[in-house]
């Protein structure tokens, strides 16, 4: 199916010129760019048609697909939107083959410039639209039209280039380029669910002597967490359930933190010697913290039914600080379904509440495989 026509007026096909910034009135999406795992790819007929497109809404690639403008704000309130790890409103679009347009990065700046610089986003971020062969290509445009936008935008709020340093609350002008084209548009990183163009930051988990992939769920979790919340301080303690092997642990340790570990099976043996790492060898079931052990997180990765590490999450509120956190794997290994997954997660969040948890956010992770992230902190 053709991408919307009203897309390719966006730019036009002419050079365009430095001129005075004019303010366009305000932004109205031509579509919205929707990313859905590949982890879902055969839920993904039923979440397109929850969000309110359809089977034969646009794709871009293995991940990316665009719903009608019609689909307005309200595909935010279905429940097929926990599916959408990342999503941006479409403003201005520019569907073309980048390696084949003479002078791209200039013409895309300066339409870029006259398009968004009045609406005085926090920064502009640029990234590939797609995680697929060629994507170093993309980046460096990516990273060079950045260079030259800047150059062309009034001075912004957010000048370095981490991210993280965003106000997640305040607007940021995402554009994402690819094969398919230039996508952009504005939208607060809290309303995109990431900070980076695209998601969350991505963290290889092949880097040498890493004790397994797990240490890259949870410093991704950590970077979501960002959208909601400060940072943990350096120092605090976590207790961890169904710790082992420890590639979660060894990120916590990394970071600064103390970690109480518990599990039936052993840790790696690389993390004998961590000064801040207290190893129980015992089922989180049965497991006791000593008199007066506060906790200023808990993470609970285990294997095994939702409700039933919901039920072991909630033995140890008592321990949890006031405002401490919790961040919960919601494993879903048997859901076949959209409702399926949302009714396992409604009744494990309802579950949690009435245990005195309030939930912060949850959500799918790049490292995530059937299962989604949630984020909850004691009342």
């Amino acid at each position: 199916m053709p991408i919307d026509q009203g897309w390719k007026k966006a730019t036009g096909s002419v050079m365009l010129t430095e001129k005075k910034i004019e303010d366009q009135g305000p932004l109205k999406p031509t579509g919205w760019l929707v990313r859905i795992s590949e982890t879902f790819a055969g839920l993904t007929p039923q979440i397109l048609e929850g969000l309110g497109g359809t089977e034969s809404s646009p794709r871009l690639g293995s991940e990316y697909h665009v719903l009608p403008a019609a689909a307005g704000e309200t595909w935010r309130r279905t429940e097929a939107a926990r599916f959408v790890r990342w999503n941006l409103p479409v403003h201005h679009s520019w569907p073309c083959r980048p390696p084949k347009i003479e002078n791209f990065v200039e013409r895309a700046a300066q339409a870029l410039a006259r398009k968004f610089a009045a609406h005085h986003p926090q920064t502009v971020l640029t990234g590939p639209l797609l995680p697929v062969a060629g994507t170093d290509y993309y980046k460096s445009l990516a990273s060079n039209l950045r260079g030259r936008v800047l150059q062309l935008f009034p001075p912004l709020a957010v000048k370095g280039q981490e991210a993280e340093s965003q106000n997640p609350e305040a607007p940021t002008l995402f554009v994402l380029v690819g094969k398919a084209g230039l996508f952009a548009g504005i939208q607060s990183p809290r309303e995109a669910n990431g900070f980076y163009p695209g998601g969350t930051k991505f963290i290889s988990q092949s880097t040498p002597g890493t004790i397994s992939r797990a240490g890259a769920k949870i410093a991704e979790a950590l970077h979501h967490l960002l959208l909601h919340r400060p940072a943990l301080p350096e120092d605090s303690h976590w207790l961890e359930l169904g710790a082992s092997p420890g590639g979660m642990t060894a990120e916590l340790l990394a970071r600064g933190h103390r970690v109480t570990a518990v599990d039936r099976a052993w840790m790696d043996p690389r993390l004998d010697r961590s000064r801040k790492l207290d190893f129980v060898h015992v089922d989180a079931s049965e497991f006791q913290p000593p008199p007066g052990a506060r906790y200023d997180a808990l993470l609970s990765d285990m294997n095994g039914g939702a409700q039933h590490s919901m039920t072991l999450v909630l033995r140890f509120i008592r321990s949890l600080k006031p405002g401490g956190l919790v961040v919960f794997t919601l494993k879903l290994p048997e859901a076949a379904s959209v409702p399926d997954i949302t009714d396992i997660a409604g009744r494990v969040i309802r579950q949690a509440a009435t245990g005195g948890l309030s939930l912060i956010s949850w959500t799918h992770l790049s490292y995530n495989r059937q299962e989604f992230t949630l984020f909850l902190e004691r009342l």
